[in-house]
């Protein structure tokens, strides 16, 4: 009587429910309860001043914004976010475009594009280290052979430090970008092609009304990507500056790890971590709102 009682559709939620169980109890234990003691502990005040968290409510990000290390923390990983977010779009989608050609070696071009990503950051931290050397360095003896400037410090002078860094990053990501945007291309028609060709339309009319279009959905997602990747690279400073000199090319994730294991402050370095999150999500809403009404799915 009552297995008459339960309605097939009831049976069917719960052994769906049971199959997500075990992932969902992960995303709990793992995602959502670290985040919970995240925000709960950025309102007390850990340090080594006080070895039992003391309640301090907003205060903790109050001073926070008053930090002048973190100001200028937040205006460098700014800087750094405008700098490689769309130099390495930009420049992903163009290789993609030429990756994309039935020319004879596209199979290697493809491959050398994309090696840069499949290099760990310590390695690649490490080879750009060696480039930016002064005077012996690749860069330096490059820049000599043309001028005496050959013992620029790149990583050593504020003025250079950021484009420094900037330049590394677009080299190791413009080549993961262009993977998705190859997808994207090879997915488009060759049908709306070939009636634009009927129609006499030129190549780039055809990129600006056909093929970016239709690309935006892939852009959209790379965006995201590349912001947060952005907020979230530390192996190279590590490697490279270690957000010298004098804070220069320190980003927020950086300055989080200095917080929490240098200076031992896990207040303020969770109180560090809720404004990153929040940041992160701010600007994958404003992706969202922003592209959600010129993207094409169909």
């Amino acid at each position: 009587m009552n297995g008459r009682l339960i309605s097939p559709r009831f049976k069917t939620n719960a052994f769906a429910w049971l199959l997500l169980l075990p992932s969902l109890l992960f995303l709990f234990l793992f995602t959502f309860y670290p985040i919970a003691k995240t925000i709960r502990l950025s309102f007390f005040r850990a340090d080594l001043a006080h070895p039992e968290p003391v309640f301090a409510g907003a205060d903790q990000y109050v001073d926070m914004v008053k930090d002048p290390i973190f100001q200028k923390v937040m205006l460098n990983n700014l800087w750094f976010a405008l700098g490689t977010v769309p130099i390495s779009i930009g420049l992903a989608l163009l290789m993609a475009v030429f990756a994309n050609k039935a020319l004879r070696g596209t199979s290697f071009m493809r491959v050398a594009f994309f090696y840069p990503t499949l290099m760990p950051m310590i390695a690649a931290a490490n080879v750009w280290l060696f480039i930016y050397t002064p005077q012996y360095g690749l860069l330096s003896r490059a820049v000599g052979w043309f001028s005496n400037a050959s013992n620029i410090n790149w990583l050593g002078s504020p003025g250079t430090v950021m484009w420094a860094l900037i330049a590394m990053v677009v080299w190791k990501e413009a080549g993961y970008f262009m993977i998705f945007y190859l997808a994207g291309l090879q997915n488009i028609s060759p049908e709306l092609y070939e009636s634009a060709q009927v129609d006499g339309v030129g190549r780039w009319t055809m990129f600006r009304k056909i093929t970016f279009p239709l690309l935006m959905p892939t852009t959209l997602f790379v965006t995201i990507i590349a912001l947060t990747n952005s907020f979230k690279l530390v192996d190279h400073l590590l490697i490279m500056t270690k957000g010298g000199p004098n804070n220069s090319s320190s980003l927020l994730l950086y300055y989080i790890y200095e917080t929490a294991f240098s200076f031992w402050d896990q207040g303020m370095a969770a109180a560090l971590t809720v404004v990153m999150v929040a940041v992160l999500l701010l600007l994958a809403a404003l992706n969202f709102l922003g592209m959600d009404k010129r993207i094409h799915y169909h």
